[in-house]
């Protein structure tokens, strides 16, 4: 049966468990408790809820000063807002000011579909990446995204998490879904193409390679949900047992992951690299699955940019 419960409603879930025995959790919204799916989390302790408004910098700055005061927040938004209009904060307040706040970008990528590039988070791995201190993770599944949250609301660094607005299809199960923090997790091993991806890609990459195995090629898949830090020596074992290595991301092409595996490669393990990756350019209207049908980011058009650059390593 396809997978009908969002990224989002996992991170919910985990929070009213968390949330049970640690008063010092709280969540914030900016008008976007439903959207965020965190409605329950106001429901079961509204003592512990901030409804900010439509008011992202206060929200940022809010968070930073209960964190200041020992408590730990989750501030919930939708990441095209939550990465430009408080970009400030994040850095300031956030980051710089080393705050226990954890930023929880909801609806990331192209998710809002036809609302359009107003709407979309086409940059906000480059811009929190290049923020000291920031951890940016992407989790690729609701199972993942369960494990990354045990491990957030124990920690007490700063870390933007983005996440889609609509379900998506599992890479792992309830029993088999293995995870380091700040570790890539290795989905397949291969020794033709080296597939990193993030987030949503993670799903799409292993179509790729399912076909690519049909077809003769065998693909590494590497699930990078921890951009930042980003696993380098993953990287660097992934490029060294592979001809070619491709990276998928729901982002630009400017500074992403593409960006950042291609700096380790050519520093570390020199190999010809692809990044697939959202144009630079206003993308087409569309949901999600027809946006990365058009760019190519489904598992047969990333098996077809394979097909097509390994004759040319």
């Amino acid at each position: 049966m396809p997978n009908t419960v969002p990224n989002r409603k996992v991170i919910c879930d985990e929070l009213l468990a968390a949330a049970s025995h640690d008063e010092d959790i709280v969540v914030l919204c900016s008008d976007s408790r439903g959207s965020a799916s965190l409605t329950p989390f106001f429901e079961a302790f509204p003592e512990r809820s901030v409804e900010m408004g439509i008011a992202e910098q206060n929200l940022v700055s809010t968070a930073a000063g209960m964190a200041a005061m020992g408590k730990r927040p989750f501030a919930a938004s939708p990441a095209c807002f939550l990465t430009t209009r408080s970009y400030e904060q994040c850095k300031v307040d956030v980051a710089y000011s080393n705050t226990n706040v954890k930023l929880i970008g909801i609806s990331g990528g192209v998710s809002y579909g036809a609302l359009g590039m107003s709407h979309h988070s086409a940059q906000d791995i480059a811009a929190m990446s290049a923020v000291p201190n920031m951890r940016v993770y992407l989790p690729s599944d609701r199972f993942q995204t369960a494990a990354l949250m045990r491990e957030l609301v124990v920690d007490d660094k700063p870390a933007y998490v983005r996440v889609g607005r609509n379900p998506v299809e599992d890479v792992y199960t309830e029993t088999d879904c293995p995870f380091e923090m700040d570790r890539a997790t290795w989905v397949r091993r291969g020794k033709d193409v080296a597939i990193i991806a993030a987030g949503e890609m993670a799903r799409h990459a292993i179509d790729a390679a399912d076909i690519l195995a049909s077809q003769g090629v065998s693909a590494t898949v590497l699930d990078m949900y921890c951009v930042k830090p980003l696993d380098e020596d993953a990287v660097v074992e992934a490029a060294r047992d592979a001809r070619v290595v491709v990276t998928v991301e729901e982002h630009s092409p400017f500074g992403g992951l593409g960006s950042m595996v291609s700096q380790v490669v050519g520093e570390r393990c020199p190999r010809p690299v692809k990044c697939l990756s959202l144009p630079d350019a206003p993308v087409i209207t569309g949901a999600s699955p027809e946006v990365f049908a058009h760019y190519g980011l489904t598992g047969e058009g990333i098996a077809q940019t394979v097909r097509e650059f390994l004759p040319q390593a």
